[in-house]
């Protein structure tokens, strides 16, 4: 098994279910879990903006991440959307092992 990641990533409202699916659909992510609404604050141009937005939270392997990325960021309306990645560090193995079953 190779190594795995949780992908975060902030869409508008209305969005992360359509990025979510794109990620699916792709075996760019084996599961993607959509919290429908966050409050965010940020700094955008100088400026504090607060937003509700959608966080969509990806697991998937550390090699299908610069497909992910580059994927997000073609359907991804922001200028400079978030798509952070976390490495999972331990894990259920059964888990993990159906990560890599999904992706294939």
């Amino acid at each position: 098994m190779e190594g795995y990641l949780v992908v975060f990533i902030t869409t508008p409202k209305d969005k992360g279910e359509e990025i979510a699916n794109l990620i699916v659909e792709r075996k760019l992510g084996a599961c993607v879990n959509v919290v429908p609404e966050v409050r965010s604050v940020y700094w955008w141009k100088g400026n504090i903006e607060k937003d509700k937005e959608a966080l969509i939270v990806v697991k998937t392997s550390a090699s299908k991440f610069p497909d992910l990325l580059k994927e997000v960021k073609e359907a991804h309306p922001y200028t400079v959307p978030e798509i952070i990645a976390l490495p999972i560090v331990a894990g259920n193995e059964d888990y993990l092992k159906w990560i890599d079953d999904s992706l294939r």
